[in-house]
């Protein structure tokens, strides 16, 4: 009898064994690359050549230094932290508006609407970048970040969409009912029951288009030559040279342009992971 119920937990054990085994070798394939970087980036140019792997034999701070100093790191870390906070705020904000009324007004109109965001999320918006650069040159947005800020909506209103339309569907209706029964309007209920509700699912959106608006250099590279409007990772091609490429600097830019990525993911994990879990066990 005893041998018939440790045969379960013995499965479960190797089971648990094995998941752990897949997300360590995970984690590790991860932070290779970071600490590649960052080891990197605290070695000399010739140090980096011999053993890219290895630790610094001399440990060389004078890139993050001279890049803090001489270059126009804070203008670009300015310009991108601009973009991508505001731009996640505006596709947060618009993309539950949408979904809320997508949710609460259903007819062949809003269908419509839902179908067509999501079709956004099959058609890469790269495909548009001649058009889209004729847009911002009517505009006269070029050399300007204020060109992204459209683009960078455009690109997440989709998933926003997707995802915050299924969280508000798992909201009773009653909840609404009884706030409409008690006269209180759309945009009340909205304000004060639907989105303090949907903070995992709004975390989960912000998390999702952080990496993609922080490092995004093709629309920067499209749409700005302007030094004084140049994001964070299109400042850094400067630093490449036709002969010699300052490989430390570059690594230490990267390495400093990784840290609001971190932050912003650490400050928003625990929301993130409810909403990941919320979605898991709604599906």
């Amino acid at each position: 009898m005893n041998q018939i119920l440790r045969a379960p937990s013995l499965r479960r054990q190797n089971r648990h064994l094995l998941s752990h085994g897949i997300l360590i070798l995970w984690s590790a394939a991860v932070l290779f690359p970071l600490w590649t970087m960052v080891v990197n980036s605290l070695k000399f140019k010739l140090d980096i050549y011999k053993d890219p792997f290895a630790l610094p034999v001399k440990w060389n701070w004078g890139s993050y230094a001279s890049v803090l100093r001489d270059g126009d790191f804070f203008v670009y870390f300015r310009n991108s932290l601009l973009v991508t906070v505001l731009s996640i705020a505006l596709v947060v904000f618009f993309g539950s508006l949408a979904a809320y009324a997508v949710v609460n007004h259903r007819n062949r109109v809003t269908r419509f609407f839902y179908l067509f965001f999501i079709a956004g999320m099959m058609l890469p918006i790269k495909i548009g970048s001649i058009k889209l650069l004729e847009m911002m040159k009517a505009l006269g947005l070029l050399n300007s970040i204020f060109a992204l800020y459209p683009i960078y909506v455009a690109m997440g209103i989709p998933i926003a969409v997707f995802v915050l339309t299924e969280f508000i569907s798992g909201i009773p209706y009653d909840l609404t009912e009884a706030s409409i029964i008690d006269g209180a309007g759309r945009f009340r209920i909205y304000a004060q029951i639907i989105v303090p509700m949907l903070k995992p699912a709004l975390a989960t959106v912000g998390i999702y288009n952080l990496v993609p608006f922080w490092n995004d250099l093709w629309f920067p590279l499209i749409f700005i030559t302007d030094d004084r409007s140049k994001t964070l990772l299109l400042g850094v091609t400067r630093l490449f040279g036709q002969y010699i490429t300052d490989w430390s600097k570059i690594l230490a830019v990267l390495t400093l342009s990784a840290i609001p990525v971190l932050v912003l993911y650490l400050l928003m994990s625990r929301q993130f992971i409810k909403g990941l879990t919320a979605g898991a066990v709604k599906g």
